[in-house]
């Protein structure tokens, strides 16, 4: 008979053995590391100086040290010394320093959303990918404008090159003083995304547009309308498709 279980490696106390509590307390320090598994983070390749009681690791790539030949493992410190967990098929942790929850399949760890085929939220994500690497993604790009002033007011928010631009959306967050209202465009078309819109706090504008791609990098700009800027903000968000070619 093995001197340890098939799955999770805890050692059997065995018969006419001395010293059981050992064997006992070994079974258990692995159980405490291994239920409800989570890690510190997963970027380091050898051990920190002065651990906490209980902290875990998953080793980089490259480990030495104490964790030399740990790489891919969960190294956890218990009792004044690391403990090696060898990582198995199908074990689940949390990252805490990322928030992300990690699936082990094969010899990598991948994140659960990726091996469930899920779409994870977040500014820029890939919806579709291609045996060669292509890719179809989604993005939102975020910015504010404030302290508006004058008849015309260039915005940080920047179309990006080579993406089909959906459309531009806003939100007044600082009531519009001086203009009646306004627009949202670019140069030369200063309501591609729309004319008219209130100046009052908290107007929500969504200007849509059949998707469309700009050559080079292109801000957005607020133009008054009914009056020249005298003070307001608004946030601003552009959103995009975006085409991946093959690696």
């Amino acid at each position: 008979m093995s001197d340890a279980t098939a799955r999770l490696l805890l050692p059997y106390i065995l018969a006419a053995q001395a010293q059981k509590h050992v064997t006992h307390n070994e079974a258990l320090r692995r159980l405490d590391g291994l239920i409800n598994l989570t890690v510190a983070d997963r970027t380091r390749s050898a051990p920190p100086a002065g651990p906490a009681e209980g902290q875990a690791h998953l080793v980089a790539g490259g480990a030495s040290g104490l964790w030399e030949g740990w790489s891919g493992d969960i190294a956890v410190w218990t009792d004044g010394a690391w403990l090696r967990l060898p990582a198995q098929p199908g074990w689940r942790l949390w990252v805490i320093d990322e928030d992300v929850m990690l699936v082990r399949v094969g010899p990598d760890w991948i994140p659960l959303d990726a091996v469930l085929g899920l779409v994870s939220r977040g500014a820029s994500v890939t919806l579709a990918e291609g045996a060669t690497g292509s890719t179809t993604g989604l993005g939102i790009i975020a910015a504010t404008a404030s302290g508006l002033s004058g008849t015309e007011v260039t915005t940080s928010l920047v179309l990006p090159a080579n993406a089909l631009i959906l459309g531009v959306t806003a939100r007044v967050t600082t009531a519009i003083a001086g203009a009646t209202g306004f627009a949202l465009g670019i140069a030369g078309e200063p309501a591609l995304f729309g004319a008219g819109y209130a100046g009052d706090a908290n107007t929500e504008v969504v200007g849509a547009i059949s998707p469309r791609v700009v050559a080079t990098p292109t801000p957005v700009i607020v133009t008054a309308e009914g009056g020249s800027f005298t003070g307001g903000a608004l946030q601003l968000a552009c959103h995009t498709l975006t085409l991946g070619a093959p690696t």
